[in-house]
């Protein structure tokens, strides 16, 4: 791509993604979580300007799906892993989670020329993983900890123009680096979407606190939408 500016229109909501049991401001964590991970990862690459602005680039996606993480499960395998620290201590053996209730996410996204030509599009769909990853007793806990890795597949294809699911990506720059810390963002156009939390959200990941309990959110981002239906 010849592309230097890009612009992020906010992540919406199609109808299908729409769940009693995830409220809305856990719907705008996930979506902000979504557009703070993009707006960091195409910083690598393109200056990020304001999406009332003209860019070389717009990058739009969608949430087209998103199932809940069962809360009680999630729990349960944070207090077996508690009895686990105290019965055998000093032992690292790893704690899965129960395989029920696990989270997903489903996304869709492209980012359009200044022309209105497509010129890249993805889409992406993952479950949470009972061996690995971060737990959080939440509704939304699964969904929230996948937003950032779409942002990170989308973000690659964009920068590296190769597909990020078959080449394994070098290590971040110090700018990202920062970003991942907490620091303030490259661009002051991503700064709308909220910092990083740093280590303390590692901290609050590893023990399985709410994303909503520790994530201030966006800074003044426009409020999440539903995609019209199709």
């Amino acid at each position: 791509l010849a592309a230097k500016t890009v612009r992020i229109v906010p992540t919406v909501f199609a109808g299908a993604a729409s769940h009693d049991t995830i409220s809305e401001d856990q719907r705008k964590l996930v979506a902000n979580a979504v557009d703070r991970s993009l707006c960091a990862g195409l910083s690598e690459r393109f200056q990020v300007v304001d999406a009332a602005e003209t860019a070389d680039l717009t990058v739009h996606a969608v949430v087209t799906n998103m199932a809940a993480t069962n809360e009680a499960a999630v729990a349960a395998t944070k207090i077996a892993s508690v009895a686990k620290s105290i019965l055998l201590p000093g032992i690292p053996v790893p704690t899965p989670r129960l395989p029920i209730g696990l989270g997903s996410l489903s996304m869709e996204a492209e980012a359009r020329g200044s022309g209105g030509a497509q010129e890249a599009a993805m889409v992406w769909g993952r479950g949470a993983n009972f061996l690995s990853g971060s737990a959080r007793v939440s509704s939304s806990g699964d969904a929230y900890e996948l937003a950032s890795a779409f942002g990170d597949d989308f973000s690659k294809l964009l920068v590296t123009g190769e597909n990020p699911f078959k080449n394994l990506s070098g290590p971040p720059s110090m700018e990202r680096l920062q970003s991942l810390a907490g620091g303030a963002p490259k661009y002051s156009a991503c700064a709308v979407f909220g910092r990083e939390q740093g280590v303390g959200g590692l901290l609050s990941g590893a023990v399985g606190l709410p994303p909503e309990w520790t994530d201030k959110g966006a800074g003044g981002a426009p409020p999440v939408t539903q995609a019209a239906a199709q």
